[in-house]
């Protein structure tokens, strides 16, 4: 191998592979479990050597005992877990605007199988989830990925310790806001579906005899797909947005 690279070289482009692989891994867009492993691993291979001439600078000394390379690797993918894992967190806003839908359309039992996770969902998760994806590389966001997968390197070094309080607030923080946005997202069926329920219980208490279930049912999912279909696009738009919010503070200004 010295006839190639030093051993120093090989140590540093290690260090580059594991983060990368492990924010790979867990990226949303090609990280997601349809796409096979080996083809998310080549991928951050091919970056990590496109990356390492930029990087190979700031790599430590290559440790003289195996425990201290052992532990520097665990260190770098425990860092691109946490990057991966923030990054995939806010995914779930989508997923909780699908679930409020579909509790206030009564298709929350329609569930499918869901490619962005390990297990079915609602329809309409699943297929915000796959507007998400596409909205990603549309806007051409996954640029911003890899500008955060460089910058990454300036705010944790390699010299640095795994931040692991730091990582646990900031992982608390992106579930309440993605929670937060999803309602935010949903908030028009929602409240449809609080005026419409108010207006079939007026109905159903001046005309007792009125079959309200039997015509408030089929008019409500109709009704609250409309509207959901309505405001698809500045769902797309305000998720894009504050996504990219997120990205931004990973990726340089």
């Amino acid at each position: 191998m010295e006839s190639y690279a030093t051993a120093q070289q090989v140590f540093a482009a290690g260090l580059v592979f594991a983060r990368l692989g492990a924010i790979v891994m867990l990226i949303p867009g090609i990280g997601e479990t349809f796409i096979p492993p080996r083809i998310r691993l080549s991928f951050a291979l091919a970056m990590s050597l496109m990356l390492f001439p930029i990087i190979t600078g700031s790599a430590p000394p290559l440790p003289a005992e195996a425990s201290g390379l052992a532990g520097a690797i665990i260190k770098e993918v425990l860092i691109g877990l946490m990057i991966g894992a923030i990054l995939r967190l806010f995914m779930s806003s989508l997923a909780a605007a699908g679930e409020i839908v579909s509790l206030q359309t009564s298709l929350s039992f329609a569930q499918t199988a869901n490619p962005m996770q390990a297990q079915p969902s609602t329809s309409i998760g699943t297929f915000l989830g796959m507007i998400g994806i596409v909205l990603i590389f549309a806007t051409d966001l996954h640029h911003l990925f890899v500008a955060a997968i460089v910058r990454s390197f300036e705010l944790f070094p390699f010299t640095r310790d795994v931040p692991v309080n730091d990582a646990g607030q900031l992982a608390v923080q992106t579930v309440g806001r993605s929670f937060a946005l999803g309602l935010q997202l949903a908030a028009p069926v929602v409240v449809f579906s609080l005026i419409f329920n108010i207006a079939t219980g007026l109905v159903g208490r001046i005309m007792p005899q009125f079959q309200v279930f039997f015509v408030a049912t089929p008019l409500g999912l109709l009704l609250g797909l409309s509207v959901f279909a309505l405001s698809l696009g500045v769902i797309g738009m305000v998720w894009i947005d504050r996504y990219r919010e997120l990205v931004g503070a990973f990726a340089p200004s």
